[in-house]
């Protein structure tokens, strides 16, 4: 590497010592190194990417109000709390509990808890929200909440950076692919020599040579724990990120610095990588839990039914619509490529935009 200092060569060094690395072992080295992670050093918004709670202040209240529904709708359970993981800037917290405001005995009953593994960006948020007027705190993880009441759990472009794994089907079946290095000492994708006897999901259909299958552990655990915590004590869980739901098979890692796509091994820390979230398999890991899956369902169909055309309309000065609902609804937008998912109890009522 030509960095003998930098995160670079760290990863390489660390594949001379014990060999090739999973993709997932990689993006979680990338993105939460301590020193050097991308998470873990810098506000990548705006910088790098932009998301709906940055667009427009209309998204958060939408959010923050399908929340309280779903708490009054379960009977107003209390004390609950009020989950949000990966809260960005805080942003989309700000604006849901803005418009909570209409419902007070939702904010009386909730404390706050913000999941972020970032100090920049946990710096921000404790910023942002010093004034919010309710007990907010924070914590690394879901692992680290008691789940000893309901929680109504945010969770926006989220599950996209979580570590995913790879799966190549070759002439002897799947072979995971690896990080290793090249013989210039370069950071370099390998195939594991032995086959891995699994079963896919046979909604994906046949896969045929050359065909690549991911798979995130860290997103179907997590979804599950929330399920299985929302199936004991009530709650719900609201998932919107990018990705789909269905057949076929395909290569969704990415990486992107400045604006614009990067090679992914070129430069960890220093650009973002994340992956299109399998909904078919976030739905099953809800269920897994005990809990009911509603959706996916396009962003844009969802936000509609929320009535963020009319929520916008009151926030112009000239009651007009704004570009940024287009941006946020329409195809050519984030309105199909992103999803909305919603996992609730069992028992309790269809959730707000999924009846």
């Amino acid at each position: 590497m030509r960095d003998q200092s930098g995160l670079g060569w760290r990863i390489a060094r660390l594949i001379a010592a014990q060999g090739p690395i999973s993709v997932a072992q990689f993006m979680a080295i990338a993105l939460h190194d301590p020193r050097a992670g991308y998470y873990a050093t810098r506000d990548p918004l705006g910088a790098d990417f932009i998301t709906a709670p940055e667009v427009t202040q209309a998204f958060g209240e939408l959010v923050g109000l399908w929340c309280a529904q779903a708490w009054h709708d379960q009977g107003k359970p209390s004390p609950a709390r009020l989950v949000e993981l990966g809260p960005g800037r805080g942003t989309l917290m700000e604006d849901a509990l803005r418009a909570a405001r209409r419902m007070p005995d939702f904010l009386d009953s909730i404390e706050v808890v913000l999941v972020e593994t970032s100090p920049v960006l946990a710096a921000m948020q404790k910023e942002r929200l010093r004034s919010c007027g309710l007990a907010v705190r924070w914590a690394q993880s879901m692992a680290d909440i008691e789940h000893d009441r309901p929680h109504f759990t945010i969770a926006n472009e989220f599950l996209d950076a979580l570590p995913i794994r790879q799966f190549v089907m070759t002439e002897k079946g799947w072979s995971e692919r690896m990080v290793g290095v090249d013989e210039s000492g370069r950071l370099a994708f390998v195939l594991s020599p032995a086959a891995w006897n699994f079963a896919v999901p046979p909604e994906r259909g046949h896969a045929t040579t050359g065909a690549v299958y991911e798979f995130s552990a860290a997103a179907n655990a997590l979804v599950e724990d929330i399920a299985g915590g929302i199936a004991r004590t009530d709650g719900a869980a609201l998932f919107i990120d990018y990705g789909y739901a269905g057949a076929g098979f395909g290569e969704t890692l990415q990486a992107v610095g400045d604006n614009r796509y990067q090679d992914i091994l070129a430069e960890p820390g220093e650009v973002d990588l994340s992956a299109h979230v399998d909904f078919g398999a976030v739905a099953h890991a809800a269920r897994a839990g005990g809990a009911r899956p509603y959706g996916p369902l396009a962003q844009g169909e969802f936000l509609e039914a929320l009535g963020i055309r009319v929520r916008e309309a009151s926030l112009a000065s000239d009651g007009g619509a704004s570009p940024a609902i287009d941006r946020l609804t329409k195809p050519d937008g984030m309105g199909t490529l992103f999803k909305a998912l919603a996992v609730l109890p069992p028992s309790a009522p269809s959730p707000p935009g999924f009846a």
